[in-house]
């Protein structure tokens, strides 16, 4: 995990170069076709990535975008009419039962269907209209790590294809580079969270999907029951579970979601949390009890240089626990539902 982890920089850069010119062809196309809806269907981390790429998208774009129910589908067998929509399947391994049974059926009802993966000779990939490949080399570790920002990253690209500005993509990999400088800094942290079997995660707007990712990598891989929210939600009713030294994890950047961010972190001190926050705001990381500062840059990139040091926090803790990162109970790397 911890090696998959140090490699994105160079992930990310190969996907840029070896996707580039696939990207623009497809952008001539999509602006050319009639779309009114971006549909997104993944399971696990990819649907994390997706819960990033609704945001993306819709601010970037103006599209609408929902976020596929995969049991309408299987379970149910509805027909949905997607002539003018986009659907998109985001899978690691190319292989999932039912993220698969939809893009088939999306292709049926009309739309033009797209996959985001790793593998190249994946069923996912003989499905859909078009396959934008991360070029991530094998995933070992269980626990995802450099494909969910690859599948991040291919959001990015997705959104320029679509007419999208001044995004600033190609300076992503470096700004993933010096999130890596934070290793030692969260390696000295996770001792004083050892013994954490509960904790919360906050994150909102474009970090709204790394709450859900870092949660679940806390479930996975550290056995820590690990609730996530928006932090603009937490304050509707969750709040209430929070005690002296309840742990709390925040993704909170500079831009948009800093007011609620110390919102937050004003009621956590009032009732005593640990908390910890991941932001490039010298505010908060002074409203904070610890942080992990990052470097400055906009908003709208944070998402993948920011799940660094999350990542790093879970794979460390799980050392620390005496758990094997690489190999989680109970778990395999492809799950297959319908």
């Amino acid at each position: 995990m911890l090696e998959e982890i140090r490699e994105q920089p160079a992930v990310l850069e190969r996907t840029i170069g070896a996707e580039r010119e696939k990207i623009g062809r497809l952008g001539t196309f999509l602006r050319g076709r009639e779309i009114d809806l971006i549909v997104l269907v993944a399971r696990g981390s990819s649907d994390n990535a997706a819960q990033f790429g609704r945001y993306l998208l819709e601010v970037t774009t103006g599209i609408p975008v929902s976020l596929s129910a995969p049991s309408v589908f299987t379970l149910y067998n509805s027909k949905l009419d997607l002539k003018r929509a986009l659907v998109v399947g985001v899978s690691q391994s190319g292989e999932g039962t039912d993220i698969n049974t939809v893009l088939t059926t999306a292709k049926e009802s009309g739309a033009y269907t797209l996959g985001i993966t790793n593998e190249a000779e994946s069923t996912m990939a003989s499905i859909v209209d078009e396959v934008l490949l991360i070029h991530a080399g094998r995933e070992r570790s269980v626990a995802a790590t450099k494909t969910y920002t690859g599948q991040i990253l291919h959001f990015y690209l997705l959104a320029q294809a679509l007419g999208a500005e001044g995004l600033e993509i190609e300076t992503i990999p470096s700004l993933t580079s010096h999130a890596l400088d934070r290793e030692a800094v969260v390696r000295d942290l996770v001792d004083r969270y050892t013994f954490m079997e509960n904790c919360v995660v906050v994150g909102r707007g474009m970090n709204y999907g790394n709450a859900y990712e870092l949660a679940l990598k806390l479930m996975e891989t550290c056995y820590v029951v690990a609730e996530r929210f928006s932090t603009a939600d937490f304050f509707h009713g969750p709040l209430a579970i929070v005690e002296r030294r309840f742990p709390v994890i925040m993704f909170a950047p500079d831009g948009k979601t800093t007011t609620s961010s110390l919102d937050l972190l004003s009621d956590l001190e009032r009732l005593h949390a640990d908390c910890l926050s991941i932001t490039n705001d010298e505010s908060i990381a002074t409203a904070s009890p610890r942080s992990i500062m990052m470097p400055s840059m906009p908003e709208i990139l944070t998402p993948i240089p920011f799940i660094v040091p999350a990542q790093l926090f879970a794979a460390y803790l799980s050392a620390a626990k005496g758990i094997d990162a690489d190999a989680p109970r109970s778990l395999s790397k492809v799950t297959k539902t319908v």
